[in-house]
């Protein structure tokens, strides 16, 4: 009887280990059918600005656009793994009479103060998102710094729709904010590793099983 038992235990500890190994699997094809679908939206050729950009559709969509850059600007604190603290710079940008004549979020970047001087006309490419962040605005003297990007709050705030174009490229070269585009290098892709955990962990436990089994077989003196 005893002996049954720890075959059972024995089995039943290996299923359930294989079965998360297994299911980490299946959990490392979908989150990679996520990174390549969001790459392709990323590396897609540029379009130009939807009429009616939908946050679902259209999310990372490229697109390029060109115009002059509106009166105000929002700084959005946070901190930037191997580039340290910062603020992305958030200005609004006019299009011409000819594109529609849209007044448009663009989030031009990363710069340490955020209030550097900007160009008055930029042509920017880049990627539409809606950054689902919290944060808001705080008291101080400007009125512009937050810790969050929060699309429609910042839409109200400048005037504009709420619709954000987060920078990959912008001309003209040379101004004082560095572009940090949409990417997947913050989605984490660790589901391989936890596999082989599992499946370690389930040879341990057949190699312990069967060891006690071995030692249920000895004669006891």
């Amino acid at each position: 009887m005893r002996f049954l038992f720890l075959v059972l235990f024995g089995l039943g500890g290996c299923a359930v280990l294989v079965a998360l190994g297994l299911w980490q699997l299946d959990r490392m094809a979908w989150k990679r059918g996520v990174i390549a679908d969001i790459e392709a939206r990323l590396e897609a050729a540029p379009t130009a600005l939807p009429e009616a950009p939908d946050p679902e559709a259209d999310r990372l969509r490229a697109v390029t656009v060109e115009g002059a850059v509106g009166e105000g600007r929002l700084r959005v604190f946070g901190t930037w793994r191997g580039g340290g603290a910062g603020h992305r710079v958030v200005v609004p940008l006019e299009t011409p009479a000819e594109a529609g004549g849209r007044r448009i979020l663009v989030d031009l970047g990363v710069s340490p103060e955020g209030t550097e001087p900007i160009p008055a006309r930029l042509l920017v490419t880049g990627n539409l998102d809606w950054p689902a962040e919290s944060g808001g605005a705080i008291p101080d003297p400007d009125g512009d710094l937050w810790f969050g990007r929060d699309v429609p709050a910042m839409a109200a705030a400048l005037g504009t729709e709420p619709v954000m174009v987060v920078a990959r490229t912008v001309s003209p070269a040379g101004i004082p904010v560095r572009p940090a585009p949409v990417g997947t290098a913050g989605i984490p892709d660790n589901h391989l590793g936890y596999a082989v955990q599992w499946f370690g962990l389930a040879l341990v436990w057949a190699g312990m099983t069967a060891f006690l089994g071995w030692r249920m077989t000895r004669p006891t003196a």
